[in-house]
């Protein structure tokens, strides 16, 4: 069990950490803007990774089904865990949707697809691809729902999708499947060269993101941090480190799934708190510095859970 710890620590975390230590010492010594390079990942280097992997994607249409029921199922269960956990602590409305946000997004886009990749290979990230364009959407449509509340427009969730090029690269690229319409070589050749550089420049942008998240709990004072928010913390933390693997456990149990695609989706609903948690707690007020706490907290236990998690699957 040590030895297939550190072999993971070794194989997987280590390369994983180098890009991230990187992006958190240019943030750190340098005061990199990470805004340009993250809106070329999302632009560019994402759209690219997903039209590459699902064009030549080993996924079926079961595997497709099962993923994106999986999905749901976990989405709506999380969302009534938080809902519950908040009435029980009694948390006022901008800590609840604070907690919900925290409890059902994870950061399976700049952290999850590369670590994927690299414990599971690309058979991995042809599972997880789907899992993920999914969440795409859902934080864009489900996650303004829940960040908003009140505020809340059908409309602007709407158009939000369809600012991503990501769901149009995948409409493409279902369309070339299903027409069974080659790609030029050149075109291809192109693409997988972007989509090969998404892993290093997503973590980069994580450990740039990580240290700004940093910063902003650091301006949090101990008469800011009251005892409601300490509560609601740790709730986001035990919900996100603990719940969340256990219940997506269950559910994978539950509807049969097995091999890769089990470990695959687990993985990934394990992650951390997505990072674009922040972004929207703090465009509708809520509760952006405990999102912001629980982000950085579940970011640096998942570089001690994560191995583990990734050996018993593996074992």
């Amino acid at each position: 069990m040590i030895m297939n710890l550190l072999h993971t620590l070794y194989q997987v975390f280590l390369p994983i950490s180098l890009p991230v230590i990187g992006g958190i010492l240019l943030k750190r010594f340098r005061n990199l803007d990470s805004k340009p390079i993250a809106t070329m990942s999302l632009y560019v280097l994402t759209p690219a990774i997903v039209f590459n992997t699902l064009l030549h994607a080993d996924i079926s249409l079961n595997d497709i089904g099962t993923t994106i029921s999986f999905s749901l199922l976990s989405l709506v269960l999380l969302w009534a865990i938080a809902i519950g956990m908040s009435r029980i602590l009694q948390l006022n409305k901008e800590e609840q949707a604070g907690l919900t946000l925290i409890s059902t997004f994870t950061n399976c886009v700049n952290y999850g697809l590369p670590l994927v990749l690299l414990a599971f290979g690309q058979l991995g990230l042809d599972k997880a691809s789907v899992y993920v364009i999914g969440q795409m959407i859902i934080v864009n449509t489900v996650g303004v729902f829940f960040a908003a509340r009140s505020q809340f427009s059908v409309k602007q969730a709407g158009l939000a999708i369809f600012r991503l090029p990501a769901i149009y690269a995948t409409l493409i690229a279902v369309i070339l499947r299903v027409t069974d319409i080659a790609l030029p070589t050149a075109l291809d050749s192109g693409f997988a060269m972007l989509a090969a550089a998404y892993s290093p420049v997503a973590l980069v942008v994580l450990g740039t993101q990580m240290i700004s998240v940093g910063s902003t709990r650091a301006t949090v004072t101990a008469n800011q941090t009251t005892q409601s928010s300490n509560r609601a913390f740790w709730a986001g933390l035990s919900i996100r480190l603990l719940v969340a693997p256990l219940l997506s456990w269950l559910l994978l149990t539950w509807l049969q799934v097995e091999g890769i695609l089990f470990s695959v989706l687990l993985i990934l609903t394990s992650m951390p708190t997505a990072v674009n948690a922040v972004i929207l707690a703090g465009q509708f007020n809520a509760a952006p510095k405990l999102v912001s706490r629980c982000i950085l907290w579940t970011t640096l236990a998942s570089f001690i859970l994560m191995p583990v998690l990734i050996v018993w699957l593996q074992s």
